[in-house]
């Protein structure tokens, strides 16, 4: 089977799991919220100061949070086949127009984020699998766990305090200049400064995980027959690294990155909070604290759909890297 035919059985293979999959994330989701206190009445109520008992059922009659349970599972999924995603009582807007403000946000942040991951991850980690050992190898392997140990939120507050408080390069939070005119790459620089922090606090973890990763993948496949094969040849040492050993470390690599695309969207949630940036992650706090399960199961789903297109990807460049993985699943 030829290298584009394998990575097609990957992508259809993935797609026909996905439905049964997203199906089941979705009535799991909602009976989940379902057990938690209150709803989106009571929290207006709260927010108004005052409401009396007529204007609390008013608002659970207008949006079907008096009927029962089931009857509210089936009215979202007759939405969900009619492609909505419902409206929000708190925001008093389509979910998916209020999706839509704040999804090129969260995207962006965490292609940036993964993007620094992994760039710097696979070169911290050649570097301890060529240096095995020796001083290199210890002291990013300490660097790598500390990483790995500190609280995102916390390395975003003393991010915040030495980049932004003390050398006052960097802003401290939002997505750019307010009142900014600025269009085209001067648009684009301005961003760029605001997501510098929130980007890199994201992506900190991530680094510590695949730096381990790559020296582990490399140190495997250098002991590979293969490899011997290419240096006795006489292929440079670049090239063996390049070509052979990276390339087939990868692997793991992108097995890893798919994965995270979940916990890295849980995790932009502490980080837009620290940020103050407008994203998905911060919209999903202000709908828990609002009670708009709406919008909440909305952004789930969409969360959902985001991790299932990832292990697709994921799939594809597995079935490019090494076409025998297409061919055996």
């Amino acid at each position: 089977m030829t290298r584009a035919g394998q990575m097609g059985r990957a992508l259809r293979r993935t797609l026909l799991q996905a439905i049964p999959t997203t199906l089941g994330i979705v009535i799991l989701n909602f009976f989940l919220l379902q057990l938690a206190p209150g709803d989106a009445a009571d929290a207006l109520a709260a927010e108004a100061g005052s409401a009396t008992a007529e204007s609390m059922a008013a608002i659970r009659e207008r949006f079907g949070l008096d009927n029962p349970v089931l009857v509210q599972l089936f009215d979202y999924l007759n939405n969900l086949a009619h492609f909505s995603l419902g409206f929000s009582p708190r925001y008093g807007v389509p979910v998916a127009e209020l999706i839509g403000q704040r999804l090129p946000g969260t995207l962006m942040l965490m292609g940036t984020a993964l993007a620094i991951a992994i760039l710097i991850g696979l070169t911290l980690g050649a570097i301890m699998a060529t240096f095995s050992g020796r001083l290199p190898d210890r002291l990013i392997s300490i660097l790598s766990l500390l990483f790995y140990s500190i609280p995102g939120f916390w390395i975003g507050l003393m991010l915040i305090l030495l980049f932004s408080v003390a050398l006052g390069w960097l802003p401290s939070g939002g997505a750019g200049t307010i009142g900014s005119t600025r269009t085209g790459l001067a648009a684009f620089l301005d961003t760029a400064r605001y997501m510098v922090l929130p980007a890199t606090s994201l992506a900190l973890f991530y680094v510590a995980i695949y730096a381990r990763l790559t020296r582990a993948a490399m140190l495997e496949v250098k002991s590979q027959d293969f490899v011997r094969t290419a240096r006795a040849k006489g292929v440079t040492p670049f090239f063996v690294t390049t070509r052979h050993v990276l390339r087939n470390a990868l692997i793991p690599i992108t097995t890893m990155a798919g994965m995270h695309i979940g916990s890295m969207l849980g995790g932009a949630v502490v980080v837009e909070t620290v940020y103050s940036w407008p994203g998905l992650g911060r919209l999903a706090f202000e709908a828990v604290m609002g009670r708009d399960f709406t919008v909440l199961l909305g952004i789930l789903l969409l969360s959902s759909l985001l991790v299932i297109i990832a292990n697709a990807a994921v799939d594809l460049l597995h079935a490019w890297l090494d076409p025998r993985i297409g061919a055996h699943s």
